[in-house]
């Protein structure tokens, strides 16, 4: 069966831009629209509005210049307005070859923003083609606010294009401009359109105030639409619009009678560098790009996939660049770890496999996730901890730092079942810790090991919330030995490192 061809056009870089705070540069949008043409594959992209600032006239100038040598000026749009031809003559000093000129698709907008009759509007507009035909320019149209007219004021909207089909226009571009329709209307209207026009291209423009835009673009499909407008991310006003990254997936797997041409293994790139362009962050749950999409937590499922792939569905993170991962926390089980041992080579005994499941739901009850980063640190700390017996505890301390005041610390600390307190001061919070703990070893004449240096390291690439090792060196009896901890605390961290040099020492 031969496959129906949809256009995908982006308007990341028209419509996305649009996403309050976010402008791109002209480099930026040189980059972007380089990206989306040749590493993606994108059939069309919209790079910006006519006559909107210096700026956007230079971006676009910049684009032109490369895609010319290319040969892709036709595969780049401009949207223009009907503006007795400044729109015109504004793309003829950009170099722009493709026109989607914005009109009125609802009777409602035409009577109360425009305040003219459909017979003006449509002369108006029939001035701009004839120009733009003129000066070698193709041109698209926008029917603004078209969903809204299907339901309101249908007549209009056929009576629009019985005459907009007849011009000599490529494509006619029906936005849902105020993202209300729900899918049975896409559908219906969209099947009425096609059936009505079966010559003429018809595209689809989502947008998601309600979440449904692939909901929409599905149904769109399904009715027969021959384009379908897109951005990265799902950029755009308001709540945006159809994301890429979804339609490109969606009909790949629910479409096989649908051809698309976008390079599905690029999506995530593209993504990511839209976001540090944007400095819009993705949502972690974002399908197909966000963070944790393809993160297994529980650790039933990372079972699972290791019996037969029970987990798995169509969305594999290859096809995207991507890599399946499995979080380690609180919810984690020993298949999660495993799967992260293996990753980086390392293999325990069902012990100690245990003791570090155990040690990780500790910690996932105080820092969300833990990575594959930190494993060899906390299965350090484990087996370190198997070292000793503990005789000495720190059952509790506050940590005090104000500014204009010395850091200070009170601990509690049971020796041989009996619980001590004291409080000092010091140079910074763990000083004021050692300083404490000096006072209560001098009360029982006990002498404490000397400090001799002092070590913190996080696992390569981790962010402030990351897992501290502390490793302390201290010499007692003119032995030196070294002492562990670990905490996404600093301080904890070494706290911890400190109780097991006192219970190293006990046991000596």
């Amino acid at each position: 069966m031969k496959k129906r061809k949809i256009e995908i056009m982006d308007t990341t870089l028209r419509d996305g831009e649009q996403t309050s705070g976010v402008s791109f540069s002209a480099a930026e949008k040189l980059t972007i629209a380089q990206l989306l043409l040749e590493e993606l594959n994108i059939d069309r992209i919209e790079i910006a509005s006519a006559r909107v600032s210096e700026g956007e006239f230079q971006g676009v100038k910049g684009i032109m210049n490369w895609a010319n040598e290319k040969n892709y000026s036709n595969r780049i749009e401009v949207l223009t307005f009907v503006d007795g031809g400044l729109s015109i003559d504004w793309m003829k000093k950009t170099g722009a070859k493709v026109q989607n000129l914005l009109t009125k698709g609802s009777l409602n907008h035409l009577t109360h923003q425009l305040k003219k009759t459909p017979t003006q509007h449509f002369t108006e507009i029939a001035q701009a083609i004839t120009l733009a035909q003129e000066n070698n320019i193709e041109t698209n149209v926008y029917l603004e606010d078209w969903s809204n007219g299907m339901r309101n004021s249908p007549e209009y909207v056929f009576e629009y294009l019985d005459f907009l089909t007849k011009q000599p226009i490529k494509r006619v571009l029906l936005p849902d401009t105020l993202g209300v329709l729900i899918p049975s209307e896409t559908f219906e209207f969209i099947s009425k359109i096609i059936a009505r026009y079966p010559d003429t291209h018809f595209d689809f423009h989502a947008h998601n105030d309600y979440d449904l835009s692939i909901a929409n673009v599905m149904e769109a499909v399904k009715a027969g639409i021959q384009g379908l407008h897109v951005t990265v991310n799902g950029m755009g006003e308001r709540a945006g619009n159809a994301p890429l990254e979804s339609t490109v997936a969606v009909i790949n797997d629910f479409f096989p009678q649908i051809e698309i041409g976008v390079k599905e293994s690029s999506l995530y790139s593209v993504s990511k560098l839209v976001e540090t362009f944007t400095g819009y962050r993705i949502p972690a749950n974002k399908p197909i790009v966000g963070d944790n999409v393809f993160t297994q937590t529980a650790g039933i499922h990372a079972d699972g996939d290791n019996k037969n792939n029970l987990y798995f569905n169509d969305l594999l993170p290859e096809r995207f660049g991507r890599k399946r991962k499995y979080a380690l926390g609180k919810t984690s089980g020993k298949a999660n770890i495993e799967k992260n041992l293996q990753e980086l080579g390392l293999q325990l005994n069902s012990e100690d496999l245990k003791l570090v499941t155990q040690r990780i739901i500790e910690l996932g009850d105080k820092k969300e996730t833990v990575t594959k980063e930190d494993l060899p640190y906390i299965i350090s700390d484990v087996l370190d901890s198997q070292t000793y017996q503990e005789k000495i505890i720190v059952e509790s301390y506050i940590l005090s730092h104000a500014k204009g005041m010395r850091p200070s610390t009170t601990l509690s600390l049971k020796i041989d079942g009996e619980i001590i307190e004291e409080h000092a001061q010091g140079d910074g919070q763990f000083d004021a810790f050692m300083n404490a703990l000096a006072k209560i070893y001098k009360s029982k004449n006990l002498e404490l090991p000397k400090l001799i240096d002092y070590a913190v390291r996080i696992p390569p690439g981790s962010s402030s919330d990351a897992l501290c090792e502390t490793i302390i060196t201290w010499t007692n009896n003119e032995k030196e030995f070294k002492t562990r901890g670990l905490d996404s605390d600093q301080t904890v961290a070494a706290i911890i490192a400190t109780q097991k040099m006192l219970n190293v020492v006990a046991a000596q």
